[in-house]
Order: C-alpha cells, then sequence, then structure tokens
C-alpha cells in the first residue's frame, strides 16, 4: 500500500482558505463572514498538522493546531456576541450598516 504524501492536505487547505477568503470578501451578511474566517483558520490549521506529519517538527503542528481552534472559539463566541447586540439595536446584521457605529 502506497503512503499518501502531503499534496493532497496542501490542496484541501489551500481550497479551504481561498474559499474562506472569498465567503469573507462577497457576504454582507455578519454570520456569513464568520463561517468565511472559520474556514480561513481551518485551512491554517491544516497546513500546520501537515507540516508537522511530514517534516521533523515533533508535535509543534499539533500545538500550533490546538491553539488555532481555541482562536476559533473564543472568536466565533466574541464575534457572535457582537452580532447579537448589533442586530437588537439595528435590526439587521448586514455588515454594511457597521458605519454608524461611533466609540
Amino acid at each position: 500500500m502506497e503512503a499518501v504524501g502531503p499534496n493532497p492536505f496542501l490542496f484541501v487547505s489551500a481550497v479551504l482558505f481561498v474559499c474562506g477568503v472569498v465567503c469573507m470578501t462577497t457576504k454582507r451578511n455578519g454570520i456569513g463572514v464568520l463561517m468565511g474566517v472559520e474556514l480561513v483558520l481551518n485551512g491554517a490549521s491544516l497546513n500546520f498538522v501537515t507540516f508537522s506529519k511530514f517534516t521533523p517538527l515533533g508535535l509543534d503542528g499539533q500545538v500550533f493546531s490546538l491553539f488555532v481552534i481555541v482562536l476559533a472559539a473564543a472568536e466565533a463566541a466574541v464575534a457572535l456576541a457582537i452580532a447579537l447586540n448589533f442586530y437588537n439595536n439595528h435590526l439587521t446584521i448586514d455588515v454594511d450598516r457597521g458605519d454608524e457605529l461611533h466609540g
């Protein structure tokens, strides 16, 4: 049985990253933008794990991937709280309405 090299994993990671960037730039909905950010973070995390597996780095890639997962969970919690507060004030989560916010 032939072992799978890093190329398929890197291809999937690149596809996830590009889909996330496209989602962040085209969606006008706050939840859609958050989904794009999650896809970008998942693509980066897959890169960390792939390079950890196929290079002599040891567990460094898995540790960085764990930090990315924790960061994504914290980002989702804070961003959803902001989105809910924005919805309560404006009755929409259209990101173009965010220019009305003042410090």
